[in-house]
């Protein structure tokens, strides 16, 4: 994202929208889970291998003291009664063991099983609080998932003369929302789309995000065109800025694209406000549209007096277009080159539609040196055959006022 304007600069998982539904397939096991099943196994392999070791060895050996770790790591992954159950089992093959060397009941074999069962206690204890802890983490996981959707919906799969087909990754752990913002709207003549940055990470920037979302709602239906939204947008922040100077949402810019697509055109108008410029594929041909004049980002705290410029391009049925954030531009391999993303859109101009954002999310997972760090956004906008003539329109800019 965007740290400061003079600097250059991946859960929700990644979400492909279809027309119908799929079946969900069997997931593979990741670390969490090999972790666990571990986790779990690890105390009867403790058991396992002390009673085996103190079979094998010499009675002076004793490696039946080892017994004692089972409870403990079982306090870990097992529920307070399977945790009591493990140190009961441990206190019962302590037992057997110190049988068959003959060893006395008093004061030995009883200051041992003492010993057992006061760590058993404690660590039934450990993983009863452990059970608490996690079953308030779910609910309020629970909770933060519904706000976060509320603020960010998906994507319908359709609108209008449009398939969307969306890419969404939030870089902060668990969260499924970030400083990056979408939305695509209907309207009387066409489809309205906005895809932004907020500069920064946290609650902060999802304040901002909503602040935007919530102004370009609004705007969407009834202002004449993308200048006129993002004056919208540019007044919604300035007088949050003024009702609320204490926040820090109230300091964060924003880097926003916005984009039109009428229904009786074979064209899309593209505004961008500081935001990276969108890759069009039209059959197999791949290249990035020519922004001539891009405006400044969204309340970027710097006066400037300089008109909306917006761009029509030619979009006619078939054609593709990608919006990214700087997520995906911005990602580097362990040499520091930037991802290649027209090459990579060049090599998937025969996929499906559906497969694009799934191809995307794994391909920059494995080119990026740390994976996916940044908040990673693509939207793919793909124009069907009922969006008008396809007669040949010339792009060009056209200059609004601020």
């Amino acid at each position: 994202m965007p740290a400061d304007p003079a600097a250059t600069t991946r859960r929700a998982p990644a979400t492909g929208a279809s027309r119908g539904p799929r079946p969900t397939p069997a997931r593979p096991w990741g670390r969490a889970e090999l972790r666990y099943a571990v986790g779990r196994t690890l105390p009867f392999l403790v058991i396992a291998l002390a009673t085996l070791a103190d079979v094998l060895t010499s009675p002076e050996e004793r490696f039946d003291r080892f017994l004692i770790a089972a409870p403990a790591l079982a306090a870990a992954t097992w529920t307070a009664r399977g945790t009591a159950a493990i140190g009961a089992l441990t206190m019962a093959v302590s037992g057997v063991l110190a049988a068959a060397r003959g060893e006395a009941l008093f004061p030995a074999l009883l200051a041992n099983q003492v010993v057992l069962a006061v760590v058993a206690l404690a660590a039934a204890v450990s993983s009863h609080a452990r059970q608490r802890r996690e079953a308030e983490l779910r609910q309020v996981s629970a909770v933060a998932e519904a706000a976060q959707w509320a603020v960010l919906r998906p994507l319908p799969p359709r609108i209008g003369p449009v398939d969307l087909r969306l890419l969404y990754e939030a870089s902060a752990a668990g969260a499924h929302v970030g400083g990056d913002f979408y939305k695509a709207l209907r309207v009387r003549d066409g489809v309205r789309i906005m895809l932004g940055d907020v500069q920064g990470k946290g609650l902060p920037a999802v304040e901002a995000a909503s602040l935007l979302l919530g102004s370009f709602r609004e705007a969407a239906y009834t202002a004449p065109d993308l200048p006129a939204i993002a004056q919208r947008l540019e007044a919604s922040m300035a007088r949050y800025a003024e009702r609320a100077p204490e926040s820090e949402a109230a300091d964060r810019f924003s880097t926003v694209l916005l984009a039109e697509i009428p229904d009786d055109r074979p064209v899309i108008r593209l505004l961008s406000c500081g935001h990276p410029a969108p890759v069009v594929q039209r059959g197999g041909t791949v290249e990035t549209v020519e922004l001539s004049s891009p405006s400044v980002p969204i309340h970027l705290p710097v006066p400037v007096d300089a008109p909306f410029t917006v761009e029509e391009v030619p979009f006619g049925p078939g054609d593709r277009l990608l919006m990214f954030t700087d997520g995906v531009s911005e990602t580097r391999d362990a040499t520091g080159a930037f991802y290649p993303l027209e090459r990579r859109l060049r090599a998937w101009a025969g996929e499906p539609a559906d497969r694009i954002p799934e191809l995307l999310r794994e391909d920059l997972d494995r080119f990026g040196a740390h994976g996916l760090e940044d908040d990673t956004t693509a939207l793919l906008v793909v124009r069907d055959g009922n969006g008008g003539p396809a007669v040949p329109v010339p792009s060009r800019p056209l200059a609004v006022p601020a």
